[in-house]
């Protein structure tokens, strides 16, 4: 009895030894790894090809003035890959008050944070009338979509409330929820009736916490051009209370009537409690803004720490997006030439044959079979044979198999534009459904 005991008593000893040994052993490891080397070795899911795709299939230079066509790598490409959907970032009157601006006002005014030293009347204009355009109360000026996005959503819930988003959502709506120490659900894609299950356990869960919920979708999907079933989202509201934030990046200005945007375009403005648009796209800018009841705006004018402990957004980009918003609002031309080349570049691809997905929006992705060596493959021969610049797009944005080129057509493309593209793709079909494009990896191009 006396030998058992000791010889359990020594079988722990050595166990509790061993655990001290290879704690002691692991923090000598964790000790020796530098942070630089651990980046360094482990450069990301996109970042492994940097060493082959630097300078030509990631950051390539456009250079030029800015439109349908553009110089890359010392030739003229015609180039769908620029977010200009109403074709204002050379419009002429734009550029010529954007000078103005920046001549009368310099980069620096205003200085500080619009909570300190930062206000001025434009902005202030600036926001009624973007409240004004999308049907909301008021509006709150971002300098930058992405932080402007993750900074709302890190605003509007504690740990208290629910989060319910859909899949496809994007990146600054990713790290938004980061932010949020509460509970999140996500719904597959466009599911409505597993958005239904979501907000069910949401609404459990907030009965027992006493929170609220807040839905997040895109207006207008930027990769697959698809549009969020607003109509039927909105509906749910009649059988469960949550707030609805719509991220209307790629709508605002292209979508709707007037281009007030999705909401617009499937008349729920009233359904939608807060809307997120950016200038980035059909404006042609920099920032962004918030839109809703005036009382959660004002909220977030004081709680976004994006804008907060941040500098005001300098003066000529806000004068630039009055005189953006003007045209928006009194050139229907521009939004009805977007759509005219929109619909004869969809329709044009779709006779020969190419998979467009569900876009129902200018966003134009041409979904064929493959991977990353037959991706390189095409873009290459895009570029380099018949002078077309489109952004690719593989896994892990995409799944595995799937390649994705992005056009994104515009107000100033042509319908020659189109029919040329149009027959460039049919060729490159051709040949990937012969098996001609066999590289198993990216192929590596010498960028001086």
């Amino acid at each position: 009895m006396c030998t058992k005991y000791y010889t359990r008593e020594l079988f722990a000893i050595l166990i509790l030894i061993n655990t001290f040994v290879y704690q002691f052993l692991l923090t000598q490891k964790r000790l020796k790894v530098d942070i630089f080397d651990k980046v360094i070795s482990h450069p990301g899911p996109l970042g492994k090809y940097q060493d082959r795709a630097h300078g030509y299939y990631m950051f390539p230079k456009l250079e030029g003035e800015l439109g349908p066509r553009m110089n890359f790598m010392g030739k003229e490409r015609l180039v769908w890959s620029l977010n200009n959907y109403l074709g204002l970032a050379n419009h002429p009157e734009i550029r010529k008050v954007d000078a103005e601006a920046a001549k009368e006002w310099g980069l620096a005014y205003p200085m500080g944070a619009r909570m300190m030293s930062g206000q001025t009347s434009y902005h202030e204009q600036l926001e009624r009338e973007l409240a004004d355009f999308v049907g909301k109360e008021d509006a709150y000026l971002l300098n930058y979509g992405y932080q402007g996005m993750f900074s709302i959503i890190d605003s509007m819930v504690d740990r208290k409330d629910v989060i319910v988003y859909d899949s496809e959502a994007h990146a600054c709506i990713i790290d938004g929820m980061r932010m949020h120490f509460g509970k999140r659900f996500v719904y597959p894609h466009n599911d409505m009736d597993n958005l239904k299950k979501e907000l069910q356990r949401a609404t459990k869960i907030t009965s027992e916490t006493g929170g609220g919920i807040l839905v997040i979708t895109e207006g207008v999907y930027g990769m697959s051009g698809d549009l969020a079933r607003l109509k039927d989202i909105v509906e749910y509201k009649k059988e469960f209370n949550f707030r609805l934030l719509v991220d209307d990046a790629h709508g605002f200005g292209t979508m709707g009537k007037t281009g007030a945007g999705t909401a617009e375009h499937f008349d729920v403005e009233d359904d939608v409690d807060l809307i997120f648009g950016t200038f980035a796209k059909a404006m042609a800018g920099i920032g962004g803004f918030v839109a809703g009841n005036k009382a959660v705006i004002r909220y977030l004018m004081y709680n976004m720490r994006s804008q907060v402990y941040a500098k005001s957004l300098p003066m000529p980009m806000v004068i630039g997006a009055l005189k953006r918003l003007e045209m928006l609002r009194n050139n229907p031309e521009l939004k009805a030439n977007l759509w005219t080349i929109v619909n004869a570049l969809q329709d044009g691809l779709k006779k020969q044959g190419f998979n467009l997905g569900k876009s129902g929006s200018p966003v134009t992705p041409v979904i064929l079979p493959g991977g990353v060596g037959e991706a390189t493959e095409i873009t290459y021969e895009l570029r380099e044979k018949f002078n077309i610049f489109c952004s690719i797009i593989v896994y892990p944005v995409v799944p595995k198999g799937v390649i994705l080129l992005r056009l994104i057509p515009t107000a100033v493309h042509s319908l020659e534009d189109v029919d040329y593209t149009i027959k460039a793709f049919t060729t490159i079909k051709e040949k990937l459904d012969a098996g001609k494009y066999t590289a198993k990896d990216l192929r590596k191009v010498v960028v001086d």
